[in-house]
């Protein structure tokens, strides 16, 4: 990375924490991923059970699989070879598990943490139930304030996912968001947290990198 790159998302990067810890979240930032897996194993007890909110930044960077070498009990419905059955009832240990782990759509500048869902589970547990919650964002979710929030999900992150989740609607084709009523659509719950959810122990980590969608 040039340095000019690593100043604007370490400038960007405190600005968020700023905004965020303003916002009563628990916030830092680190430069690397690999500087985040040592600070998040760090919150999480050897013995929790952890669950995992459908994120790719966590699977890019690696951290459900070291979490599960280092022998955490996982729970992740979006663990390849399940079936539907399967995958809904570790949606639901998700909701009450030690540690919820899960990435983010985006984050303002003004400490906002936007999330568009299509089943729900990732957001509810974001908002209430496990015993804490982490999550993970790349720099380059960090946007301007909600309406540039929601652009970026309409033009990166909703048409990225459904990509990735072999999805059959619009978007896929034309790479942009298309506001479809396609029975498989996944951009069904948009939350917004304007401050901590106030029973929810909640620490946000941005990384100094491009990770996810």
């Amino acid at each position: 990375m040039s340095e000019l790159k690593q100043w604007h998302n370490d400038t960007l990067g405190a600005k968020a924490v700023e905004a965020l810890t303003k916002n009563n979240f628990t916030a830092t930032y680190v430069k690397t991923r690999e500087e985040a897996i040592q600070q998040i194993t760090a919150l999480i007890p050897a013995d929790a059970t952890v669950g995992v909110g459908g994120s790719w930044t966590i699977q890019e960077i690696g951290l459900d699989t070291a979490l599960e070498n280092r022998g955490n009990t996982m729970f992740n419905h979006n663990k390849p070879g399940l079936s539907p059955a399967e995958a809904n009832e570790l949606r639901h240990k998700e909701l009450s598990c030690d540690v919820f782990l899960t990435g983010t759509n985006a984050i303002t500048l003004n400490g906002e943490v936007v999330n568009v869902d299509g089943v729900g589970n990732r957001v509810a547990a974001m908002i209430f139930g496990p015993k804490k919650v982490i999550i993970i964002v790349g720099v380059n979710k960090i946007t301007r304030d909600i309406v540039e929030a929601q652009n970026r999900i309409e033009l990166y992150a909703a048409p990225l996912n459904n990509k990735r989740l072999n999805k059959t609607n619009p978007c896929v084709k034309t790479g942009e968001c298309m506001d479809c009523n396609s029975p498989g659509r996944i951009c069904n719950v948009t939350t917004i947290m304007h401050k901590r959810p106030a029973l929810t122990d909640m620490h946000i980590v941005i990384i100094g990198e491009e990770l996810g969608f």
